[in-house]
């Protein structure tokens, strides 16, 4: 891929936060649903991030193709080498960029599955009591909140968590932009901003 692309053309695998080490290695979060992946891919991306590149320099070259030389997951993380960072001023031009690939080379899924990222901007309906009804639009996804990730659903009473449970899933339809589940009675209610 070339230099231009709009920013849904990525998948981002992972955030850099910060330098690993001596020798140009990064600590990132992970932000994919199959982290052994790594093991397969050589070729990845930098893109730009959720808060800019304290470099301009390293900014001016985004999307930057790289070569992965070595990783390895530390401290509910993991850490990256890539081919030709091989300081620690190196490593911290890095911090705050994406890694990324291709949205064409993603994993395959299984029928009824959905990628997270392909969630957030759908609307999320209760279909409970069998008519849907309108939660609100899922914003993002928390995955730190614990071993189930949390909708973070913007609804017209503000923020409300709901958590991404199969048992609660009914169906996914990517090209609606909707997400239906049959959520506990009270569960948008219990943990609903004020």
């Amino acid at each position: 891929m070339a230099g231009h692309e709009p920013p849904e053309a990525w998948v981002w695998l992972a955030r850099i936060r910060r330098p690993q080490g001596r020798k140009g290695e990064v600590f990132a979060e992970i932000l994919t649903d199959f982290p052994e992946k790594f093991s397969e891919r050589r070729r990845l991306w930098l893109v730009e991030g959720d808060r800019p590149s304290p470099k301009a320099a390293a900014r001016a070259e985004l999307p930057r193709q790289l070569r992965l030389t070595e990783h390895w997951l530390h401290k509910g993380g993991i850490v990256l080498h890539f081919e030709g960072v091989n300081s620690i001023t190196a490593a911290e031009e890095l911090t705050g960029l994406a890694v990324a690939i291709p949205r064409a080379e993603r994993a395959a899924l299984e029928n009824g599955e959905a990628y997270i990222s392909d969630l957030i901007g759908c609307i999320l309906l209760d279909v409970a009591g069998g008519k849907p009804v309108l939660v609100g639009e899922i914003a993002d996804v928390d995955r730190t909140a614990g071993p189930v990730p949390l909708l973070v659903v913007r609804a017209a009473r503000g923020e409300i968590l709901i958590p991404w449970a199969k048992d609660y899933l009914r169906r996914i339809d990517l090209d609606a932009r909707r997400v239906e589940m049959v959520l506990p009675e009270g569960l948008a209610d219990l943990n609903a901003s004020e």
